[in-house]
C-alpha cells in the first residue's frame, strides 16, 4: 500500500520559515519524480517545485528564490524549505510523486502565515 505523509506546517508569522517533509512508502522512492503543491480557499490546486529522479528542480514564479525543495532517497523523503514567507503562502501542501502513469497524493497540510 502507497502512503505519502505530510508534516511540519502550522502557523508563521510573515517573513518566517517552515520546512515541510513527505515521507512515501510502498514505492521505489528514488524513481519518481516529486512535486510539492498547494491549494488556498477558492483557488485551483498550483504546483509550487518539482525535483525529477535526477535532480533537476524548478519552481513557481511566486516561490522562486524563496523555496528549496529537496529528497533524501535513503529516507524516501522529500522537503520543501519555504523561507521569507507571505500571507499569500497561505494553503493547504501537498506532496506528489509520479512515475509512468503511476501518480500519489499526500492528504495535505495546513500552512498559515499570519500575524
Amino acid at each position: 500500500q502507497v502512503q505519502l505523509v505530510e508534516s511540519g506546517g502550522g502557523l508563521v508569522q510573515p517573513g518566517g520559515s517552515l520546512r515541510l517533509s513527505c515521507v512515501a512508502s510502498g514505492i521505489s522512492f528514488s524513481i519518481y519524480d516529486k512535486a510539492w503543491y498547494r491549494q488556498a480557499p477558492g483557488k485551483q490546486r498550483e504546483r509550487v517545485a518539482t525535483i525529477t529522479r535526477d535532480g533537476i528542480t524548478t519552481y513557481a514564479d511566486s516561490v522562486k528564490g524563496r523555496f528549496t525543495i529537496s529528497r533524501d532517497n535513503a529516507k524516501n523523503t522529500v522537503y520543501l524549505q519555504m523561507n521569507s514567507l507571505k500571507p499569500e503562502d497561505t494553503a493547504v501542501y501537498y506532496c506528489n510523486v509520479k512515475w509512468s502513469s503511476l501518480d500519489y497524493w499526500g492528504q495535505g497540510i495546513q500552512v498559515t502565515v499570519s500575524s
